[in-house]
């Protein structure tokens, strides 16, 4: 994947929101001094959509988008659409792991 290709999912991520599984451990030792997991938390943390990666997108990468749409037929702006939806839902997906 290109710089440019990761600096956008990075940007999409952050604009869209997502979560982190966050684990904490603790171990104990056992009688052979060996240690041994005892406690295991893990969280889930959830990071709001941020407003300024929304507009740096959007300025980076989408600055003549309307200009694009104006000018689609229904069946561009069906598939349009389409792309954005698989887009969002793929990064959603990829934002929960």
């Amino acid at each position: 994947m290109e710089d440019e290709d990761k600096i956008k999912k990075a940007l999409l991520k952050k604009a869209l929101g997502y979560n982190v599984d966050e684990v904490i451990e603790e171990y104990s030792y056992d009688q052979d001094g060996e240690p041994k997991l005892s406690k295991k938390k893990v969280t889930t943390k959830h990071y709001s959509p941020d407003i300024s990666a929304v507009k740096l997108l959007l300025e980076r990468y989408y600055r003549t988008y309307e200009d694009k749409v104006m000018y689609m037929s229904d069946e561009e702006l069906e598939a349009e659409e389409k792309r954005l939806l698989k887009m969002i839902n793929k990064e959603g997906k990829s934002g929960t792991q």
